[in-house]
């Protein structure tokens, strides 16, 4: 690396140094809003978001509100998306998105911290959704910011902010519905991801409503009964049996293993004295890249009809609740990664980077499905129950807070003047 780009690169981490204050304040504020999904009504902190930018000196950001029924067909009450677009130089390309969510799921119980208060203790923001994930809203942000504020002459592009808030329900009116309405056409993304790592692939995820019907009757009178639950239990038997061939299949990827199952939800029965009518389970299946997600509902429904067969009088119904593919692996021969690695060695002091995959499902699968070269990096924790996240006390350290923001600043840097 060139004296002269060691020297604008420090300048810019010193910049990011000297705004600390406001990121972390930045990044209070958001916890202070809450986002919970369910309900998935979301209009406050958008509303919020679109300000605090325009604040910031982002002018080019707008409010997009996403059709409400479509909304409510997807279990939200509300669905909004922030856009925020900065041009440097006279060229469009290359355009790179940045994207994060900022809806959260519930605080539920246990909190040491009050969720929506963002304290600080042992150099850490604590509160809902500190992890996972408004501090990347905070860290890309400044990040742009950092760049529009210091270097704006010596780049040539388009970086993009999409501040999405269905990141709990799979994206599809975020990420998706920003790609087809063509509110963003990237070349390159970065989606929400971890300091420590940089992720290019996840698993895919199929989620189904299985619903057995019967014929209920006093349970002194069982034979006029068609037992729900009795056959239900062989369908989750049978689902249990299937379950312990998927750990034969493993995966090439780095931090992604092997499938999953996992039957998440129980209902039926009315009282102890009487047979059931009906029982419904969901179930969760993890996929790993290189299966396909359709061909694994076809299985299980087949499994599901064939455990059914012995029992008369029993219906079955089942229904698709979600299936989110695949993501990757994303080459690490791409610039985008290339450089991102090379600035995450700077800024961490390290040559002990890992890239590989995460046995989760992202909106990054939403970019790449377009052709675009993906990752998923931001200001998380090395892993999510390092930082509580889906529990009480979620929480970011500051540092990893900080030094995000300037290895992505940095590497937006690095493929910005490239093209310049």
């Amino acid at each position: 690396m060139g004296s002269a780009m060691t020297e604008t690169k420090q300048h810019i981490y010193d910049w990011i140094d000297q705004g600390q204050e406001k990121i972390i304040r930045f990044v209070q504020e958001l916890v202070s809003v809450p986002s919970d999904n369910p309900p998935g009504d979301c209009r406050e902190i958008a509303e919020f978001i679109e300000r605090k930018l325009k604040e910031f000196g982002l002018d080019n950001t707008q409010k997009l509100e996403v059709d409400l029924s479509d909304a409510k067909v997807r279990g939200l009450a509300s669905a909004q998306n922030i856009v925020s677009v900065h041009k440097f130089g006279q060229s469009n390309h290359p355009e790179i998105v940045l994207n994060a969510y900022g809806d959260t799921v519930p605080p539920g119980q246990g909190w040491t911290h009050d969720p929506y208060d963002g304290d600080i203790e042992n150099g850490a923001i604590y509160g809902r959704g500190a992890a996972l994930s408004k501090s990347d809203i905070a860290a890309y942000a400044f990040a742009l910011i950092a760049l529009k504020e210091t270097v704006s002459d010596d780049l040539s592009g388009k970086v993009g902010l999409a501040i999405t808030f269905d990141g709990e329900s799979g994206g599809f009116l975020g990420p998706q519905w920003l790609l087809k309405q063509k509110f963003i056409e990237p070349d390159m993304a970065i989606t929400s991801g971890f300091a420590h790592s940089i992720l290019n692939a996840h698993s895919g995820c199929l989620q189904l409503r299985i619903e057995v019907n019967g014929q209920s009757a006093h349970a002194a009178s069982q034979e006029t009964a068609h037992d729900a639950l009795e056959a239900m239990t062989a369908i989750m038997q049978a689902f249990y049996d299937y379950r312990k061939g998927l750990s034969n299949m493993k995966s090439a990827i780095r931090g992604i293993k092997s499938p999953t199952l996992a039957i998440g939800q129980i209902e039926g029965g009315t009282s102890a004295n009487v047979i059931p009518d009906r029982c419904v389970i969901t179930v969760d299946r993890r996929f790993i890249p290189g299966e396909n997600g359709e061909e694994i509902e076809a299985e299980l429904r087949d499994i599901a009809e064939k455990a059914c067969e012995p029992y008369k009088g029993i219906t079955l119904i089942v229904e698709r609740i979600l299936i989110a593919d695949t993501f990757g692996p994303t080459s690490e021969t791409t610039p985008l990664i290339q450089a991102l690695g090379d600035n995450w060695k700077e800024v961490f002091k390290s040559d002990n980077l890992k890239i590989g995959g995460i046995p989760l499902y992202a909106d990054s699968r939403f970019y790449s499905r377009y052709g675009i070269p993906t990752v998923m990096y931001g200001a998380g924790p090395r892993t999510i129950e390092e930082a509580n996240g889906y529990r009480a006390d979620e929480h970011v350290q500051i540092d990893d807070l900080i030094r995000a923001t300037k290895v992505i600043a940095s590497t937006l840097y690095d493929l910005l003047s490239n093209s310049k």
